[in-house]
């Protein structure tokens, strides 16, 4: 394992942060960290695993998705870990690398049983499941049904080819001034989507070096990089454009990527006439239906929680199919256990339909504590090659630079065997 100066000497970020006080009355106290929404609404289900487990007491700690990863960085170097906490699946490997996360036990074993295989990748390192997945998301399509009938399309097209044709045609019939899609610059998910549904790994030689050279990336850069040439996609970025749902509405673009938090938005912000017009699908891939990237949050236990057999307890609660059905009400969160989604405010809503497809076909992204850096430089590139200061080929090799510069470290700690 990585010494902590160490680590932290590669992640960045040292500092104090609060804990809870030790008692002596017999009472177990959990502090647990939870953020945005989830750390509001989980509160109210306290009360049920208290009565569950007497002697148990749980603190809810909310916190804001903006500051939480870096809390908990300075958490670590501070020698003031929560007894557990939710965490985004990125963040996985970084917490790993460093020694934070403690490995789940063997009633983990029944849960994986009951769940989405990518987003159970996402939470193993070296085989080993060391977080639980406890509500999941993936980005899919959001699109106007009339638009695209309008252009002759009654369903969503399933590959690439047929999905630029029917662009094309969307845009025609939008009108003078307006878009088919919308691939805000400033974001890297939607190239990561596509990338996802290349044959070949992002990565290489061991997560040390970086793909997006290969044949595979070329074809999505080339991909991508044509709905700007051929006036698909406006070329802006996410705060260039005023409002969203303003926008779709009028139909400056007719497909949208995005999660499942964006069918309640659609549900209130979108006028009365758009609302029986829009619905989800999956995204096209080069052949066919295609991959995404699993996200969501997990619940990760702390090697440093004195209170381990108690902190599982609270895990396995939170990972009852019944209680994640209870937490889709309460937030409208995806469960992460397949088997919760028979609940009827899950099966029963049209819009999710299509995301539960859209997550068996997911693949987890690669896992090293630089990823979330390397997708950053990956769409700073690519912007700058739509805005043509790049070809494909260069732009391919220009993310693989850089990559393998963010790797660097990553390369000499696997030569010289400190490989975490």
């Amino acid at each position: 394992m990585i010494d902590r100066r160490a680590a932290l000497g590669l992640l960045g970020g040292a500092g104090a942060a609060l804990s809870g006080c030790g008692r002596s009355d017999g009472v177990t106290r959990l502090t647990f960290w939870a953020m945005g929404a989830e750390g509001t609404s989980v509160q109210t289900m306290m009360p049920a695993f208290e009565a569950a487990n007497p002697g148990i007491k749980v603190e809810v700690q909310p916190l804001p998705w903006t500051s939480a990863h870096q809390k908990l960085l300075t958490a670590y170097a501070g020698n003031s870990m929560p007894d557990l906490s939710q965490i985004g699946n990125t963040w996985v490997a970084e917490l790993s690398a460093i020694g934070a996360l403690s490995p789940t036990p063997a009633f983990a074993a029944d849960l994986a049983q009951d769940q989405f295989p990518a987003v159970l990748e996402t939470n193993a390192i070296d085989g080993r499941s060391v977080a639980t997945p406890w509500y999941v998301d993936t980005r899919l399509i959001f699109y106007r049904t009339d638009l695209l009938a309008r252009a002759g399309y009654d369903a969503m097209p399933t590959t690439w080819e047929t999905w630029k044709a029917s662009m094309h045609a969307v845009k025609r019939v939008a009108g003078s001034g307006n878009y088919a899609i919308l691939l805000p610059v400033n974001e890297f998910e939607q190239l990561l989507t596509f990338g996802l549904q290349g044959d070949e790994a992002l990565l290489r030689d061991d997560a040390t070096r970086g793909n997006f050279s290969s044949p595979s990336f070329q074809a999505v850069l080339g991909f991508y990089k044509s709905l700007f040439d051929e006036g698909l996609a406006p070329l802006a970025s996410s705060t260039q454009i005023s409002n969203v749902w303003t926008e779709f509405a009028r139909g400056y673009f007719s497909f949208y990527f995005s999660g499942p938090w964006t069918i309640g938005d659609m549900k209130s912000r979108l006028p009365p006439a758009i609302q029986p017009h829009w619905t989800t699908a999956g995204v096209p891939g080069p052949t066919g239906p295609g991959a995404s990237a699993p996200g969501g949050s997990s619940l990760a236990v702390f090697r440093s929680s004195p209170n381990q057999e108690a902190a599982w307890k609270l895990v396995r609660f939170l990972s009852d199919p019944k209680i994640q059905a209870e937490f889709n009400v309460l937030t409208g969160d995806l469960p992460a256990r397949p088997s919760a989604w028979a609940a009827p405010r899950v099966a029963d809503d049209p819009y999710v339909a299509a995301f539960k497809g859209q997550l068996a076909r997911a693949k987890a992204v690669p896992k090293v504590p630089e990823w979330e850096r390397i997708v950053t430089e990956m769409q700073i590139v690519a912007e700058r090659m739509v805005r043509g200061e790049f070809t494909v080929a260069a732009a391919g090799a220009e993310i693989d630079r850089r990559a393998d510069r963010l790797l660097e470290k990553r390369r000499w700690m696997i030569e010289h065997g400190r490989a975490a």
